[in-house]
């Protein structure tokens, strides 16, 4: 299982981590139904390691991501970039056969999800 955290994506999920006040927080990565393409990523802080997660250790910090999620994220990219007042983490899936404009929803070749309208 591979996913890459940019070294500016490492420090902003070590800030919201250490914020989340919990002794073992993860960083969770999944994939859910909805969004405008069909799939949308979560990114949560979870306290909770589940049976059917994989913990990816990345040095200062950990990923879960629960099996089912595994064919949609292999290889994902995650980046972190500030633009002015807003920033926010950019996802760059290579599974994602097209993405909307917000980059949280995607589909997949062989999969579309279910389209549902973003928050």
């Amino acid at each position: 299982m591979m996913i890459g955290v940019s070294e500016a994506a490492s420090e902003k999920i070590v800030e919201i981590l250490s914020s989340a006040n919990a002794q073992n927080s993860f960083l969770r990565i999944g994939v859910e139904e909805g969004g405008c393409s069909g799939l949308s990523y979560t990114l949560i802080a979870d306290e909770q390691k589940t049976e059917g997660d994989i913990l990816l250790n990345k040095g200062e910090f950990s990923l879960l991501v629960h099996t089912n999620s595994i064919q949609y994220i292999e290889g994902l990219q995650i980046d972190y970039e500030e633009r002015g007042m807003i920033g926010g983490f950019t996802l760059n899936n290579p599974n994602a056969k097209a993405s909307c404009g917000c980059g949280a929803s995607f589909r997949m070749e062989n999969y579309r999800g279910e389209v549902k309208k973003c928050d």
